[in-house]
């Protein structure tokens, strides 16, 4: 009786023979069943992270906003799904076009299944999925950089472009095997083809825009416009860091066969610790330079962990993953200090998380990842460079022909009220600090 315990307590731990691991492995029906429903959640994890934004939005602006900011995220998806699934999926894993700069393989997606299921292989519907919750995630960021001041159709055009013609643009160059796969440039899941696509048009908004009423004083100096619900904030941090393990461990696109289930394990400690790295060193920082610990920067720093590993979470070790987080929340503080400095208004640190981590990531992917550091650098200026410049003139464009931002009394009363006629908070008085 004692042996048999011992062999149940004990015994299923024992190394398996190349015999038995080879008999344990699944069959090419099972492997393509467990792959795509691995992706499947993946995709659900990542559509969630709609959810975090918009309260991390809406929580670090003012209450009289919160109705259009939720608005603004839903738009993201809803509109970004359709034009991604009418072209912007065949854009960016297309047949290369017009001398390789972007793909078109037609309008829609393929229905049809592979032809011989195994390891790996995906059903173009969940890679749709899969992919589309990418693009939307792309385009929200952008949400946060200019709350408070932007007409709400000038957002609808912004989020329709990016995520129908930018997004997919750039992410053909590197995901859809363009002229920056074919150099070398590695980026695992996205530091740079998802978050610094979204930073730095945000930072194009936000500069295009101007700061919101109240937000400098009359000698240049930063005032501090506090978020209306910090709770909210960190719940929608929170649900971000969840979310960020359907956006890393996914990209996998994989787990049957030891391999896979392997690099998904790494991916995903790596994607944890480089998150708590980022939240600790920002606190440190944040805390050092204000005298006081600061939750926002913290939770900033957490962001900016997740954003600095996303391009290499599969090709770092645990420490590597580490200093990456750490280095990663630094540079969220410093640059949320540095656009003070430039007097431009980014009401969440959109600009200083996704756009200056999303660098950091591409970077640190030649520095730890072992990936030619040439192609990364040229990658992580490409990327950067066409978002803003194209999303700049789109903004500029806007703004001349009066559709950009909303006037000064609009924006005093609240988005909520004078774009949508709706309250976040019916019921109850706000008065703005504005």
């Amino acid at each position: 009786m004692l042996f048999l315990l011992a062999l149940a307590l004990f015994g299923w731990s024992l190394p398996l023979s190349a015999e038995e691991t080879t008999a344990m492995a699944p069959n090419p029906l099972d492997a393509y069943a467990i792959d795509n429903f691995f992706l499947f959640i993946a995709a659900v994890l990542v559509l969630f992270m709609q959810a975090g934004f918009a309260m991390v939005e809406s929580g670090l602006n003012a209450a009289k906003n919160s109705v259009n900011i939720l608005f603004k995220n839903l738009m993201d998806l809803s509109v970004g799904a359709i034009l991604f699934y009418l072209v912007g999926y065949s854009m960016m894993y297309g047949a290369p076009v017009i001398g390789g700069y972007f793909g078109f393989n037609g309008f829609g997606i393929s229905s049809a299944a592979p032809d011989a299921p195994g390891s790996g292989v995906l059903n173009p519907q969940v890679d749709w999925l899969f992919q589309v919750a990418f693009a939307a995630t792309a385009a929200t960021i952008v949400s946060g950089a200019v709350a408070g001041r932007l007409q709400f159709r000038a957002y609808l055009i912004y989020s329709a472009i990016l995520t129908g013609l930018i997004y997919p643009i750039s992410g053909y160059w590197k995901w859809g095997g363009g002229w920056l796969d074919q150099m070398g440039f590695y980026d695992f899941a996205g530091s740079l083809v998802v978050h610094a696509v979204g930073g730095f048009a945000g930072l194009a908004g936000a500069m295009v825009l101007g700061a919101r009423t109240g937000r400098f004083t009359k000698e240049g100096l930063p005032k501090a416009m506090p978020g209306h619900n910090l709770p909210i904030a960190a719940l929608g941090v929170f649900i971000l860091w969840i979310g960020w393990y359907g956006f890393n461990p996914g990209s996998q696109l994989a787990i049957s066969g030891a391999d896979n289930t392997n690099a998904v394990m790494l991916i995903a400690t790596n994607t944890t610790l480089a998150a708590a790295a980022g939240a600790v060193a920002a606190m440190i920082l944040a805390w050092v330079l204000f005298k006081k610990p600061d939750i926002t920067m913290a939770l900033n720093g957490v962001l900016g962990g997740l954003v600095g590993i996303t391009a290499n979470c599969d090709s770092v070790t645990n420490n590597e993953a580490l200093v990456i987080g750490i280095v990663a929340g630094i540079l969220v503080v410093l640059s949320i200090k540095l656009l003070d400095m430039i007097k431009v208004d980014d009401p969440v640190g959109a600009f200083p998380v996704h756009g200056v981590c999303g660098v950091w990531g591409g970077l640190a992917t030649g520095i730890f990842g072992g990936h030619p550091m040439v192609a990364q650098i040229v990658g992580s200026l490409v990327i950067p460079l066409w978002a803003f410049v194209t999303m700049f003139i789109l903004f500029s464009i806007l703004k001349a022909v009066g559709m950009l931002r909303v006037s000064e009394e609009d924006e005093l009363k609240g988005l909520d009220i004078t774009e949508h006629k709706e309250e976040g908070y019916a019921g109850f008085q706000f008065f703005s600090v504005e």
